[in-house]
């Protein structure tokens, strides 16, 4: 079972990688980026990796349908065309890390 748990992962962050570039190549059309933060990608971001991260958190979905789905999100602003998505991914991991130490303090 846990490695087809597994493989879910793996599909699921190849997936969010073709159609995060596929969406970034439509959308930017400059070969680069000028620190600017992309609000869309930012939320995509800490969605994903609030989902990926907390997900013993969310007691009405299983686990792995949370972080397959986090992975996904994850994976879409991470596989954006190069230059983009850095400062988004940071931003939701920090995001969500700070979830996290929040969620572990109140329980």
């Amino acid at each position: 079972m846990n490695e087809t748990i597994y493989l879910v992962y793996i599909i699921s962050f190849v997936l969010g990688s073709i159609v995060g570039l596929v969406l970034s190549y439509r959308k930017y059309k400059a070969p680069y980026v000028t620190k600017n933060i992309d609000v869309i990608a930012l939320i995509i971001a800490i969605i994903g990796w609030t989902l990926a991260i907390n997900s013993q958190f969310l007691t009405f979905i299983p686990y792995y349908i949370s972080i397959t789905i986090g992975v996904f999100f994850i994976a879409m602003v991470l596989g954006m065309r190069p230059g983009y998505g850095r400062y988004e991914t940071v931003l939701g991991f920090i995001v969500s890390a700070f979830i996290w130490a929040i969620g572990m303090v109140l329980l």
